[in-house]
């Protein structure tokens, strides 16, 4: 790269997100497509979250970490679709540059708590299913919160550093993103300046957030196969069943962060990339609430309990007022 003096850097107030602007025709359709997948994420999440408050037989590790990943979703996905959609109704497609840093720091810190939740609930089912007599003595409230603590704390602390690492770069006269939002690669490539210490840590930090929480989902799930190998089927079946939905959920995460974050930034294909962003931001969110309460018997029963609950009451109070 040819080096560049002080004056031909300008300094950057905001940045364009130009993101799907090639396709200006389907703004309209994109917007509704981008508004039903958020509102379908807020209610499902919210509802998973509700139904686990609602219950108390629901009240149990498994849960705890499930509610909390519901949350990490919500957030996750509310930190980039209502700015997205914004966007595709507006022509000013401008964000600022510390609303930029922000949404880059907000979106990270909560993949990065998804990321270590997974492992959590890997743990969690290899203590219940690989030592169920220590089950209620290992995994008690009080370590469930800890391990809550720590998750979120790593995860915005891993985040603080990538989005400093990112914005110290200098951004040249062009502010033009293209991407949806602001996310690491579509901001180096941005960036005038050599990124080559960058493409070295920012796949360490992201590496080091993903690789540990994969190590620790693998070592369960291969004491978990282990353990269930020796079971008779009808036991088999029933351990199998409550691990599916957090493989689907690992399977779909990992494979789409690994994809993006566990690469050189000379790989970035625009196209190819913004169809991948448009899936871990706001499509898994989405999904993990159906595919937690579609294949679980215990929070459809819980459901259905609430359900019945209001449908009761509501007839007992009409009747109240008959009378």
């Amino acid at each position: 790269m040819p080096e560049l003096n002080q004056t031909s850097l300008t300094s950057v107030t905001e940045f364009l997100l130009l993101g799907f602007t090639n396709v200006p025709h389907l703004s309209a359709i994109l917007f509704v497509v981008f508004l039903v997948i958020y509102l379908i994420t807020l209610l499902g999440n919210l509802g998973i979250i509700l139904i686990i408050q609602l219950d108390p037989h629901l009240h149990t590790p498994m849960y705890f970490f499930l509610s909390n990943l519901s949350l990490v979703d919500l957030c996750c996905s509310s930190a980039i679709a209502p700015k997205t959609m914004v966007n595709f109704l507006s022509e000013n497609k401008a964000i600022s540059y510390l609303g930029c840093a922000t949404q880059l720091y907000f979106f990270v810190a909560f993949a990065g708590a998804d990321s270590f939740l997974l492992a959590a609930m890997a743990y969690d089912r290899y203590t219940a299913i690989c030592k169920p007599f220590l089950y209620p003595l290992i995994m008690t409230r009080r370590l469930c919160i800890q391990l809550a603590v720590c998750i979120y704390f790593a995860s915005f602390l891993n985040s603080l550093i990538t989005t400093c690492i990112t914005f110290r770069l200098s951004f040249c006269s062009s502010n033009e993103i293209n991407h949806f939002f602001c996310d690491v690669n579509p901001l180096m490539k941005l960036s005038c300046m050599d990124t080559h210490i960058n493409d070295i840590l920012l796949p360490i930090i992201v590496g080091s957030v993903v690789l540990s929480s994969i190590l620790v989902i693998l070592g369960s799930y291969m004491s978990i196969i282990f353990t269930i190998l020796r079971m008779h089927i009808e036991g088999r079946s029933k351990a199998f069943s409550t691990c599916t939905s957090h493989f689907i959920s690992v399977t779909l995460f990992y494979g789409t962060a690994l994809f993006m974050y566990m690469r050189p930034s000379s790989s970035y294909f625009l196209e190819r990339d913004m169809v991948v962003s448009v899936f871990y931001t706001v499509a898994i969110p989405m999904l993990n609430p159906l595919i937690y309460s579609l294949r679980n018997q215990e929070v459809k029963a819980a459901l259905r309990k609430i359900i019945s609950r209001n449908i009761f009451s509501q007839k007992v109070n009409s009747m109240t007022l008959i009378h």
